[in-house]
């Protein structure tokens, strides 16, 4: 299997089983005893993004070098005359090493399979490294331990699945690759969606795995420090801790009347390769483009002539954008995908703020940059959506390799996070049309909440968002919730879970119109029930990320209008998000348990929710946890120390968070919000104790400076 660029496609660990690249193979051979069975038919077929290829079916039959038994003919039914014009294994190695280096390989009991074929190499003097594996016979025992047995035929019938060609290396194959999907649902069910997920799963039976080693079967699956040493390369990281803001310059723009001649005195004066070309005078005109490469096409096709024309007629339509607060390898990637070399920029609210081209870019190395690139902004379906996505843990473990500080990972998660939920949405809208159920009954958008609104996800998130549509019609509520469940339904697949306390568009209290999200907010800041605020407080990192986004943006900022000065619902909402729990004990030891701290539980929201709550009673327009608490800092309301000691141990539970999702996920564990201490350097426990130190009086804190003005 093969990538644009020629490379071998290698599976991440945290790469989605619906997703997966992989070979799905089988063979026949002279008996069942691997130290002595021949090879004599191999059969794969290819999963692509968790598709089966029909195209790509491979069989080869292979001549060994002694007669077939005759019990082995019995099952197979391939004899020495079928056998008689087949090339030996050391005519066909070099294809079947191309088939099988590098892939993801999947089969019905594959340990056998594995041992044949690490045999076969070995006295054919060819080095056999092990491929990542797996068993989808063992992926069955994980997935119903009750069945009776474990045959392809039971599998297929518990399944529904249809035995064609049984004993036959193809045919198994292609029944072994029907049967490995449709396990998929009944693993996710067991909290089983990633490959290391189901590479531990595998493990953990340890009895199957006991008899394999008994028979001489290789191991069906590779240990967790192979697959670990599997991690992509480094990356060039400029890409990933800049954004194009930093990187643009001021557009150029010019009306579509002006004549081509003195665009061009405008680009050769102000030493520019591109001007934007305005199509209106309102606040929000059309745009297009005219570059160097333009005016000499223009010459090219039209002469001199060309020069008294018109701007407007050679420009490229629409101008092509990146949002302001992208990173860079956003920007390469897109450029890469679309094969242009210039980009507007746009602010929060879609204005054009800006350009960028690829010379600002030229530093870059463009093909390691566009590592996630454009491809969750061009998932064509779940699954690729779901591919897409799982790139993200690898490009954080990258970064935290060479020591990026988890603030930015998280700020890089977060922007991709936003990206994969308005490419959900997008796909969830394809859906609604056609399931007949029709377009949109009027603009709305997609928002997201909690640490993907602040900027802040770590690898262990799940669902948060919400609805908030233009019209106030009560029969266009239907609509948007087929289309939430839709949303909830893609973004689960993908593997961003659904989120367990209901924080999400398909549940009717966080979607409406926007005259009903504004009597929420007054609702809840007239309420004296911190019962009835539970789960409210994200609501105020809101932030919208598809659709109309003005709409998500005015309903933020109105709502931070409204409770603006509210002592009395600020000091409700800090209770009903409660208290931290205390992770320093007696004599500075940590208090764990099974040997890990659950850092969210006990600093990490104390500090976030500090910092929201503040802003919201003192009117701080930002998002991000770092900017509402320098924000509190700039209005001089409480001790400047204390202020910033909270910056910092929030950067600090970051870093730790983040290497410890990265491990856990590549070890097969999900990721989540603990960290085991016992990891940790002595200088990182002490910069632990620090952290948690820090929010040892935050609940003073907060109520002190509610009160402030």
């Amino acid at each position: 299997m093969r990538g644009d660029d020629g490379l071998a496609m290698t599976a991440s660990s945290a790469t989605p089983l619906i997703a997966l690249d992989a070979i799905v193979l089988d063979t026949e051979t002279t008996g069942l005893d691997v130290t002595k069975a021949r090879l004599i038919e191999i059969g794969a077929v290819r999963l692509a993004a968790g598709r089966i290829e029909e195209a790509g079916a491979f069989r080869r039959l292979v001549r060994p070098p002694e007669a077939v038994p005759q019990a082995a003919i019995d099952v197979h039914g391939i004899d020495d005359d079928a056998l008689a014009d087949a090339p030996d294994f050391t005519h066909v190695q070099a294809e079947l090493r191309d088939l099988v280096d590098g892939k993801l390989l999947i089969g019905h009991s594959i340990g056998f399979d594995l041992a044949v074929l690490s045999n076969e190499f070995r006295r054919a003097g060819v080095a056999w490294k092990q491929p990542r594996s797996l068993c989808a016979r063992m992926l069955a025992e994980v997935a119903e331990p009750n069945l009776p047995d474990y045959s392809i035929e039971r599998l297929a019938s518990w399944l529904g699945i249809a035995v064609e060609g049984r004993h036959s290396a193809l045919g198994d194959a292609a029944t072994t690759a029907r049967i490995f999907l449709a396990l998929l649902p009944k693993l996710r069910a067991r909290g089983i969606r990633t490959l290391a997920e189901a590479e531990a799963a595998l493990r953990g039976l340890t009895h199957v795995l006991d008899e394999h080693h008994r028979a001489g079967w290789q191991a069906p699956v590779i240990s967790s420090q192979a697959a670990q040493d599997l991690r992509a390369p480094r990356s060039d990281l400029y890409p990933y801790r800049n954004r194009v803001g930093a990187l643009m310059k001021t557009p150029v723009t010019m009306p579509a009347d002006v004549a081509m001649s003195e665009a061009l005195a405008r680009m050769m004066r102000e030493r520019i390769s591109s001007v934007v070309v305005t199509d209106g005078a309102s606040d929000q005109p059309g745009f297009g483009i005219v570059t160097e490469r333009d005016v000499l096409r223009a010459l090219a096709s039209h002469g001199s002539d060309a020069m008294a024309m018109p701007v407007g007629r050679f420009a490229s339509r629409p101008l092509q954008t990146v949002p302001a607060e992208a990173f860079a390898y956003r920007a390469i990637g897109r450029m890469e995908r679309l094969r242009v070399r210039h980009l507007g920029v746009v602010d929060a609210r879609g204005r054009l703020c800006g350009m960028v081209s690829a010379r600002d870019l030229l530093r870059q190395r463009a093909r390691e940059a566009i590592w996630l690139g454009d491809e969750i902004d061009e998932a064509p379906d779940v699954a690729g959506l779901a591919r897409a996505w799982a790139k993200v843990p690898d490009v954080a473990a990258a970064l935290r390799r060479d020591d990026v500080p988890g603030r930015e990972v998280a700020s890089l998660i977060s922007q991709e996070l936003c990206a994969l939920t308005a490419r959900a949405a997008l796909l969830a809208e394809r859906a609604m049309l056609d399931a007949g159920q029709g377009p949109p009954p009027c603009a709305y958008a997609v928002a997201v909440l909690g640490s993907a609104g602040r900027g802040e996800s770590l690898l262990a998130l799940d669902q948060d968002n919400a609805l908030v549509f233009a019209a106030d019609v009560p029969d266009i509520d239907p609509w948007f919730a087929a289309f939430g469940q839709r949303l909830a339904d893609i973004l689960n697949e993908a593997g961003v879970p659904y989120c367990k306390g209901g924080v999400m568009a398909s549940n009717p209290q966080w979607r409406g119109s926007l005259r009903t999200w504004r009597e929420r907010v007054a609702g809840w800041i007239a309420t004296s029930d911190p019962a009835a605020l539970l789960s409210v407080d994200i609501f105020f990192d809101l932030r919208g990320v598809y659709g109309d986004v003005a709409l998500a943006e005015s309903l933020w900022r109105s709502a931070l209008d409204m409770a603006a000065g509210q002592v009395g619902f600020a000091k409700l909402l800090a209770e009903s998000a409660g208290a931290v729990a205390p992770a320093v004990g007696l004599f500075g030891r940590f208090v764990t348990e099974d040997g890990r701290i659950d850092l969210k539980k006990s600093a990490l929201f104390g500090i976030v929710t500090t910092a929201r709550v503040l802003a919201v009673r003192h009117h701080i327009a930002e998002r991000a946890t770092p900017a509402r608490l320098e924000g509190i800092r700039a209005l001089k309301l409480g001790n400047d120390s204390d202020l910033a000691a909270l910056q910092d141990a929030q950067a600090a539970l970051l870093d730790f968070m983040t290497d410890q999702q990265v491990a856990d996920i590549a070890q097969g564990r999900p990721a989540s919000n603990t960290v085991m201490v016992k990891r940790l350097s002595a200088g990182e426990r002490d910069r632990l104790r620090s952290a948690l130190g820090a929010v040892r009086n935050l609940d003073t804190l907060t109520r002190d400076l509610l009160f402030r003005s």
